[in-house]
């Protein structure tokens, strides 16, 4: 005998507090999840439910003012034989673009394969590569005016060495960026006041 799905009461509270459009759209995507993925659980992440099989994300369902979202965690493993998936990234949300009546869904069957797919690539163990983290800019060169400076203070040619990467690359550019030596000296000299202070380039800008 089928297994009655157990629902989560977060999940209720937050289709019951959605726009009357969006609720006929969340509770027919909820019953066809736990129809084709019966071991299915629900949650709530980031304020939207979820459904995890075997510990993983599976998909996730959330409704906006004027429209519902659909996503799969694993949409770019998918084999998307109907064409109906938006990834637009390897996480995207709204994999079936904008719901906004039942009549947007895939048919039943569709959705039931797919979802089906979803938790076997999940059983097999695949999942999505993680993003390639960005390589970090190599340093710049001092420029020997700036080198000069700081050579004749000690406080701010430390507190310049210990700052990371990014802060020491905002003020080298800053001075290398000057178009007359009357502006890039003017720049060496803030810059070391501010040195002096612990201050980075864009000090005016960050949260206190």
């Amino acid at each position: 005998m089928p297994t009655t799905p157990v629902h989560d009461d977060r999940v209720d509270a937050y289709i019951a507090r959605s726009a009357e459009f969006a609720k006929p759209i969340l509770e027919r995507i909820r019953k066809l999840i736990h129809k084709a993925c019966p071991d299915a659980t629900e949650t709530i992440k980031w304020s939207m439910p979820f459904f995890e099989f075997n510990g993983s994300l599976l998909c996730n369902m959330a409704a906006f003012k004027e429209h519902c979202a659909f996503g799969f965690w694993n949409a770019p493993l998918l084999k998307d034989p109907e064409g109906i998936l938006h990834v637009k990234d390897k996480n995207a949300m709204g994999h079936l673009d904008r719901l906004t009546s039942i009549k947007d869904l895939p048919a039943d069957k569709i959705m039931v394969a797919y979802i089906k797919e979803a938790a076997q690539l999940i059983k097999e163990g695949k999942k999505v590569p993680a993003r390639a983290k960005k390589e970090p800019k190599p340093e710049l060169p001092m420029p020997p005016a700036l080198t000069a400076a700081l050579k004749k203070s000690k406080k701010a040619q430390a507190t310049f060495e210990g700052f990371p990467p990014s802060h020491r690359r905002e003020y080298i550019e800053w001075i290398t960026g000057a178009k007359t030596d009357a502006t890039r000296d003017k720049r060496i000299e803030t810059t070391l006041e501010w040195l002096l202070e612990g201050k980075s380039r864009n000090w005016k800008y960050q949260k206190k």
